[in-house]
């Protein structure tokens, strides 16, 4: 890989024949909580397989490291993703940086292109699979959907809980999700801020 190295991703390539992209997010201490600085390398590396020739697909799944706060200690069940030659899916994200977003106001969010690295994700021309066995909470749902595939596993626990904040999902998150998963379970979610299971 060229460039910077990466701070909040793990970036390799995996599989028989090194042709499966695999992203890990690694901010385990904010539970992979989607901060500008994630995202911006998220877009990096994204753009970096995307010109790779020998990249055929791309995997996004969250970090072992992020189990680390927890009670459980065994490893997560084994799902699909396995099959590719790289470690199971763990927790995906936590949704949106709060902490980050809070003081910003709307003419910065909007003037500074705070959604902009987002873009990016929706138009890598190569497939991209989500591998989500864990939280996947506000952006980190939206993240998911954003993917070509996702691949639930048992553990995997889908919202868009900014409701909760007095807020709505932005980034397109209302959108795809009565897409994926029809108007009257997507105004349940968002109105409610309710967990869906995989």
């Amino acid at each position: 890989r060229a460039g910077a190295p990466f701070q909040y991703l793990a970036v390799q390539k995996t599989g028989a024949r090194q042709s499966v992209g695999l992203i890990q997010l690694n901010r385990p201490q904010a539970l992979n909580a989607l901060c500008e600085g994630l995202m911006e390398e998220l877009r990096r590396a994204l753009e970096a397989m995307e010109s790779d020739p020998q990249v055929g697909a791309i995997v996004i799944t969250g970090s072992q490291k992020a189990f680390a706060g927890r009670a459980e200690r065994r490893a997560p069940p084994r799902v699909l993703a396995e099959g590719f030659g790289f470690p199971p899916p763990f927790r995906f994200a936590a949704g949106a940086d709060i902490k980050e977003m809070q003081n910003k106001t709307f003419q910065e969010c909007y003037s500074g292109g705070f959604l902009a690295t987002w873009d990016k994700i929706a138009t890598v021309r190569k497939p991209i699979i989500a591998a989500v066995n864990g939280y996947a909470l506000g952006g980190g749902c939206e993240l998911a959907m954003m993917c070509d595939i996702i691949y639930a596993g048992e553990k995997a626990q889908f919202a868009q809980p900014e409701i909760l904040l007095g807020t709505i999902p932005g980034a397109g998150g209302t959108q795809r999700l009565t897409r994926a998963v029809g108007k009257s379970l997507a105004m349940e979610m968002v109105l409610t801020g309710d967990r869906i299971s995989a």
